[in-house]
């Protein structure tokens, strides 16, 4: 009979139990990889869609060169974090029903680094991952769209997400390589902190932390705002007779491009995603609990 512990696991098991996963990612069949990273682009979209919904009417933003700003009905810490809350069903989704995720895939490199998965495998396997989360993400944003849910609150759905999007395009290129690098940080950190759970409950409290943190500060996730963006972009260039009713209330929404969306932040920031999972805690924590065993 299996002994059942309630203790949770330590840094060093979790860093062997990381490096084994990461071999077992690194050599998924390509259906299945690709299908797994398509649920969690849909998964982490449903925790930005709870997200956006339950800001909607405190919006409270404003741009980074602050000439965007919105009033708040409630402060904007208070609405950022509650946001960051519900945003964590996407990861909870990702870790508990099982998906791949390319952010928290950098996790990988633990195994490279002990020699136990080939570069080419890991590139290929963030290759698919950043592929199939991109078509879940889209997918959903398509689906989002045609339920005209953005015109729901009397249009303050539809206001936060465009709001969202014109916000996520608005930063320079190292402002949002900033943003993503301390955004992967802490989501690798939840995925990591996972690896310790021996129950259910365990691995979503571990993640509920890190994920509101970096909601609540604003920082830049490439596989949620594959979702953001794009559904600001189908609201804007979809619905001209909605956007007549909203767009003065959405200022400066001349910044939400197709081109904007790609150059302002999604490379910027997937570079910064992987910069911050890759570098600062997986080749952190492989250096102090792995390094050694590979030497040896």
């Amino acid at each position: 009979m299996t002994e059942f512990r309630f203790d949770a696991l330590l840094p060093a098991e979790m860093a062997t139990r990381a490096e084994y996963l990461g071999v077992k990612k690194a050599e998924m069949p390509f259906l299945k990889m690709f299908m797994l990273a398509t649920l969690a682009g849909a998964f982490i979209s449903l925790g930005a869609i709870f997200s956006t919904t339950v800001s909607s009417g405190s919006v409270g933003i404003s741009s980074p060169d602050g000439n965007l700003a919105y009033s708040a009905t409630l402060p904007y810490g208070f609405n950022r974090l509650l946001a960051g809350f519900v945003f964590s069903l996407g990861l909870i989704l990702v870790i508990v029903g099982g998906a791949e995720l390319f952010t928290g895939n950098n996790l990988i490199v633990m195994a490279w680094a002990s020699g136990k998965v080939r570069f080419s495998d890991m590139i290929r396997n963030w290759g698919i991952v950043y592929a199939g989360n991109f078509v879940g993400s889209f997918g959903t944003a398509l689906l989002m769209y045609t339920t005209r849910q953005y015109t729901f609150g009397g249009g303050a759905v539809g206001v936060a997400a465009l709001s969202t999007g014109v916000f996520k395009c608005s930063f320079d290129f190292v402002q949002a390589l900033a943003l993503g690098i301390m955004c992967n940080t802490l989501v690798c950190l939840a995925v990591w902190m996972s690896f310790s759970a021996r129950s259910t409950i365990d691995r979503i409290a571990t993640i509920l932390f890190p994920i509101s943190a970096f909601v609540a500060a604003g920082f830049e996730h490439s596989v949620a705002n594959m979702y953001f963006i794009p559904y600001a972009l189908l609201i804007k260039y979809g619905d001209q007779g909605f956007m007549e009713t909203v767009s003065q209330k959405v200022p400066n929404l001349e910044r939400l491009t197709p081109a904007d969306f790609l150059i302002n932040n999604l490379i910027p920031v997937t570079v910064g995603n992987v910069i911050g999972g890759a570098v600062l805690v997986a080749a952190v924590y492989w250096a102090i609990f792995l390094r050694k065993q590979t030497k040896a």
